[in-house]
């Protein structure tokens, strides 16, 4: 019997990392999904089957033998609204590439006409090994969602790409790919796939002297909704980061910089392959022409010397002159005064194909969960987008982005 919630299919895999993925069920279910969790045989040595069915209220089985009179083998892809499955080991990957069905859950995947997506998570030599690529790839060609791994400490003393992302920036993938829409329009919710998109976030910040910068309040919010909504809908996805204290976004590569220069050489390096370039962040528009080696003294009743400024470079006006062919630019202007006349100005100065202008100052914009904005078109268009969920806005930047892309040959 349906419940009326988003019914998910939570497959697990057999690593290390499957006790991470209790949280990520956690969340689902905390926040109105129905769950069925589907792990391989071997995933229950790292998890016993009584947490899975204690934390999603139904039974477990790895078995397409239990409840044979329901067909689970087919119902289950049939019904659901998403697949997700994490950790999803190289073998894992392996059999969903190559059609197999050994189990219930690859016959899940043969059977699904949702969304899937496999968040992976292994050692960095089998992650980067060709089969696995070929495998990824194969997965990626079919529609599904394959999220990029984060880098970080593995199982024993190994370090690199392989780390299962935070559930909690799992949750916010599988939350945005369910908000794309039902299983009727699957393969519009992924219409990014095979796409590399750049995105700036935060605010940079230009040194005064040790202790003392020029910065402004970007906190990065905006950036990496573009960013998350950017990898449920099928992107591979850099991130520019400045100066942001947030989780990495799951799927995302993150590049951390501190000043203008610094993300205008990791923009422009981003940018060689990129289908898009969205630039989100708030980069500072003067820094000091001379950096203080040493702490600047307060003298007892002196004044202090002026800063000279010197110019930043304008990356959003470098990345319209240097675009590629079919390469699609977009900028974010904040404005506090004439937005709409400020941001049109802008639009043509900047030679970007779409800008968005936001108004900005106390509690707007910067900081907050929400924003609202207008969307101008170097065509002469805009498109309004009234204040709600950051992801909104972000979800409306790609729509724009993604009508302007040409198509594959």
């Amino acid at each position: 019997m349906s419940t009326g919630k988003p019914r998910v299919v939570l497959g697990v895999g057999a690593g290390i990392a499957a006790y991470k993925v209790c949280e990520l069920l956690r969340r689902l279910t905390e926040s109105g999904h129905d769950v069925r969790v589907v792990p391989t045989a071997d995933a229950l040595r790292f998890v016993g089957e009584p947490t899975w069915a204690a934390l999603s209220g139904h039974p477990v089985s790895p078995n397409v033998w239990d409840g044979v009179s329901e067909v689970p083998h087919v119902r289950l892809g049939q019904t659901a609204d998403l697949v997700f499955v994490a950790p999803a080991t190289a073998d894992l990957l392996a059999r969903a590439a190559h059609g197999l069905a050994d189990d219930l859950l690859t016959n899940t995947l043969l059977t699904a006409r949702c969304p899937v997506v496999f968040a992976p998570a292994m050692h960095t030599e089998m992650w980067e090994h060709p089969a696995t690529r070929d495998n990824v790839a194969t997965l990626r060609a079919r529609g599904a969602i394959v999220v990029e791994p984060a880098s970080g400490r593995l199982t024993g003393a190994d370090t690199g790409p392989g780390r299962l992302p935070d559930p909690a920036e799992l949750f916010e993938v599988a939350r945005r790919v369910l908000a794309r829409g039902d299983r009727e329009r699957g393969d519009a919710a992924r219409d990014l796939a095979g796409r590399h998109v750049v995105v700036s976030a935060g605010g940079t910040r230009e040194a005064i002297d040790p202790v003392r910068f020029i910065g402004n309040r970007s906190s990065g919010l905006q950036g990496y909704a573009l960013a998350r909504t950017a990898v449920a809908r099928g992107a591979r996805v850099t991130v520019v980061a400045a100066n942001v204290a947030l989780p990495d976004p799951a799927g995302a590569r993150v590049v951390p910089v501190g000043s203008a220069e610094e993300m205008r050489k990791a923009v422009l390096e981003a940018a060689g392959d990129a289908d898009a370039v969205v630039m989100a962040a708030a980069v500072a528009d003067f820094r000091p022409a001379a950096y203080q080696g040493s702490k600047i003294k307060k003298t007892p009743g002196g004044e202090p010397e002026p800063i000279a400024l010197v110019k930043n470079p304008d990356i959003l006006a470098e990345l319209g002159e240097r675009r590629r062919p079919g390469q699609v630019i977009v900028g974010f202007a904040a404005e506090t005064d004439d937005v709409l006349a400020n941001g049109r100005a802008k639009l043509v100065r900047k030679r970007s194909d779409l800008l968005v202008v936001n108004q900005v100052g106390e509690n707007l914009a910067f900081g907050t969960p929400d924003n609202a904005a207008v969307v101008l078109d170097a065509d002469g268009s805009s498109v309004d987008v009234p204040r709600g969920a950051k992801e909104e806005l972000a979800d409306t930047v790609w729509d724009l982005v993604a009508a302007r892309l040409k198509p594959r040959s």
